[in-house]
């Protein structure tokens, strides 16, 4: 399976060498490339330098073609617009983005 992942942090690091030993073909995006060198460095991983939200940067990770976005940066807001990007742009079959703020997950008060 061809799996992008957008953050290098604890999280994306982590899912990227969970992911990596089953098999997959994983592309890691990160604005810090040290992050991503290190990554590299101790895993068999596509890298690529750059704001996981930009088409063009979801297209230099591969996303025309990807089964799966998992989108897990520090922030919600760039993790759902990389995720609408995928869909709307590449139409990426399976997207998953982490949301940590509440205020995006309840509808009290709608």
């Amino acid at each position: 399976m061809k799996i992008i992942i957008l953050g290098a942090g604890q999280v994306g690091g982590t899912l990227a060498e969970h992911l990596a030993r089953e098999e997959n073909d994983i592309t890691v995006v990160d604005t810090d490339a040290k992050k991503l060198r290190d990554l590299h460095t101790k895993l068999d991983i596509r890298t690529v330098t750059g704001a996981g939200s930009y088409p063009i940067v979801l297209r230099q990770a591969g996303c025309e073609d990807a089964d799966m976005l998992i989108a897990v940066t520090n922030s919600d807001e760039i993790n759902m617009i990389a995720c609408q990007v995928a869909h709307t742009l590449f139409r990426t079959p399976t997207k998953i983005a982490r949301v940590r703020a509440t205020a995006y997950l309840t509808r009290k008060g709608l």
